[in-house]
Parts: C-alpha cells; structure tokens; sequence
C-alpha cells in the first residue's frame, strides 16, 4: 500500500491528510509533524509512506473547510476499512446537519439497532476521518460531549464553529 500525506494548519493546530489512490484513508490533529507521522506509521505499519502536498492539495482543502465549518461539503472518495456496521453508523453521522448533534441511541435508532448505542460509540471511536466523517457530531443521552480521538475541547472547537457557520 502507498500513502500519501500532506500537512496544513487548521484553527484546530496542524493537520495531516492521508489518501491512497483509492481515496482518503486518516485524518489527524497534532501538535507536531513528527507525532503525526508516527501516528500514521503506527496506522498503516506495512504502508510506504510519502509526503506529497501538491497531489493532495485539492483533499488537504475540503479537510480544512470542514473543520471551519464553511463552503458546500463536496462528495470525498474513502479508502477506510470498516464493518457494516461501522459504515452504517458513518454513513448516518455523515447525514447530521453541520452544527446539529444526535445522541448515540439517536443515531442508533436512525439504523435501524435500537439497542445499540455504545456499539454506535465504538464506532466513533474506530473512525480515521475525524471531521470528514463527522463523529464529532455525537453526544451523550444528556447532550453533553463525549470522547473524540482529538480531545473535547476540540469537539468543541469544532461544534462552535459549524454552528457559526450554519447561523451565518
């Protein structure tokens, strides 16, 4: 497998962007591009690893327009793997409007698995594509924020600025 990765500074800190030639594979935040490509390396052991901004650009800007929470969200091709499941449940939170939540057993109910609200979590917590599949979106039975794989405040972060730009 090839990857592809570039870097770009996002109102969350630096992003790295990943694609294979099939499509988008990881999205990360970090605070460093050396911790970034670790966590890559760690993602894709077998994986040659290129950095290749130019190639990605037109990716590396859709990433950065979700994070803003601006401009029409355009169709990303995913190169992720996933069971039925966990593409339901993506496919579902990709249906969410910016700047609105549901609850994991609304998202949960919305598939069809009523009962199946921390299966719906746990595959939050499996997704690679932070913002482009946007489990940033799901929260508690109580409305309040749950884990996200680069932290609440930026959960957050992220909430506040869609729901700026859908009031906008």
């Amino acid at each position: 497998m090839h990857v592809r990765y570039a870097f770009a500074r996002s109102s969350l800190g630096l992003v790295l962007v990943a694609a294979t030639e099939r499509g988008l594979c990881k999205v990360d935040v970090g605070g460093t591009k050396e911790a970034l490509r670790r966590a890559l390396a760690d993602a894709f052991p077998r994986a040659t690893l290129e950095e290749a901004r130019p190639e990605l650009t037109p990716l590396v800007s859709e990433v950065l327009r979700r994070i803003d929470g601006t401009g029409a969200e355009s169709r990303v091709s995913f190169d992720v793997q996933a069971t039925t499941f966990q593409r339901r449940v993506w496919d579902a939170l990709g249906r969410i409007p910016r700047g609105e939540t549901r609850t994991y057993s609304e998202i949960a109910r919305s598939i069809g698995a009523p009962n199946a609200a921390r299966a719906v979590g746990a595959a939050c917590a499996k997704n690679q594509l932070a913002v482009v599949i946007p489990c940033h979106r799901a929260v508690r039975g109580d409305g309040t924020l749950a884990g996200f794989a680069w932290g609440l405040d930026r959960k957050r972060r992220l909430l506040d600025l869609e729901q700026r730009a859908a009031s906008a």
